[in-house]
């Protein structure tokens, strides 16, 4: 089947859900994607009545994780009281796994939240074909079979579908969401662990200790410091980022690299197993870093040493926020 058709048979899938939702007076609003406003994007849309459902979309641009919007809950989620209402959020694996995480943390509340499920098919690599386009000004964006055509003024351009996907997307093991059916509506299933060879961080892993820190420096040396990847972060929902605080004051908002590697790596360890692999950070940023490679890392060291994959149910905290007196210490020494 291809990827045109998987879409829309995507999209028709949402859009019944989100009626059958209305309908039965199971939900207030519904969190989804709709139409972008510049090609090669969607935006996320609060849809409040069944007449405005047909507005629910699902394309290989939806790359925002919808979790994002649940903590801290946004005021248009809520009542005139400032209660949250009853919210169906479209809910790919990724998008379930942070809403699963967000509950485990006390961030959510699960019986206030309808999952629609769907079975992603991944998500266009932005950067990738910006990159292959240059300064060309892009008019359209659209799926033909298993191509991406790219078009503007006087010129078209077609990418395989399958070499301008996000690396994420290749290797992920969750396409749908590992919920119960009490929390979760159409493609959902319940996982108790997944198998992931981490084969996407193969070549880095490859790599000495030096050819390690000249890759980090070479990839993290044009970042802009815009705090992107922060804010489409769904488990980035502290009130106050030690980016921002100012005592103690962690470190200067500078672009020099040193004040730039200690942002990315302070982050990188507040989301040792708890990142959900959803690929936001690097879908945003600006500049194309591609974000994964360390948080992939840390994802690896956390499966390996306990056997944890965050987000496959509400109930498991992470290991940084568990202890249990049998845990090997291993994890505390250095790595060979």
């Amino acid at each position: 089947m291809s990827i045109e058709i998987e879409n829309k048979e995507i999209e028709n899938s949402i859009r019944e859900l989100a009626k059958k939702l209305f309908n039965e007076n199971q939900v207030d609003v519904i969190l989804g994607y709709a139409e972008g406003s510049v090609p090669l994007s969607s935006t996320p849309v609060i849809i409040r009545k069944v007449e405005d459902v047909d507005r629910l979309i699902w394309n290989n641009l939806c790359y925002i994780n919808l979790a994002r919007y649940l903590a801290p809950l946004m005021p248009q989620l809520c009542d005139s009281e400032g209660k949250s209402l009853r919210i169906g959020i479209v809910a790919k694996g990724c998008v379930a796994r942070a809403i699963n995480l967000l509950a485990v943390e006390k961030q959510v509340n699960l019986e206030n939240i309808k999952m629609i499920g769907i079975n992603c098919n991944g998500n266009v690599n932005k950067s990738k074909i910006d990159m292959k386009i240059g300064e060309k000004e892009i008019l359209d964006v659209s799926i033909s079979g298993n191509d991406i055509i790219v078009k503007g003024k006087d010129w078209e351009k077609k990418f395989p579908y399958d070499q301008y996907i996000n690396e994420l997307c290749k290797v992920c093991k969750i396409k749908s969401p590992s919920a119960p059916e009490k929390t979760c509506v159409g493609e959902c299933q319940e996982l108790e662990s997944i198998h992931d060879e981490f084969t996407d961080i193969d070549d880095y892993e490859s790599k000495s200790t030096a050819e390690k820190w000249a890759y980090i420096k070479d990839t993290l040396e044009v970042c802009t410091l815009c705090y992107s990847c922060r804010q489409a972060c769904p488990m980035c929902y502290c009130n106050l980022c030690f980016v921002d605080q100012n005592a103690p004051i962690w470190f200067n908002k500078t672009t020099e690299f040193n004040d730039i590697l200690v942002f990315h790596l302070v982050r990188s360890m507040h989301l040792a197993g708890r990142c959900v692999a959803c690929g936001a950070c690097s879908s945003v940023c600006p500049v194309g870093i591609d974000l994964n490679f360390i948080n992939r890392k840390l994802e690896k060291i956390v499966k390996e040493r306990f056997d944890y994959t965050s987000g496959l149910n509400a109930e498991t905290l992470p290991p940084m926020m568990d202890f249990k007196m049998e845990d090997a210490q291993e994890f505390m020494l250095e790595e060979d």
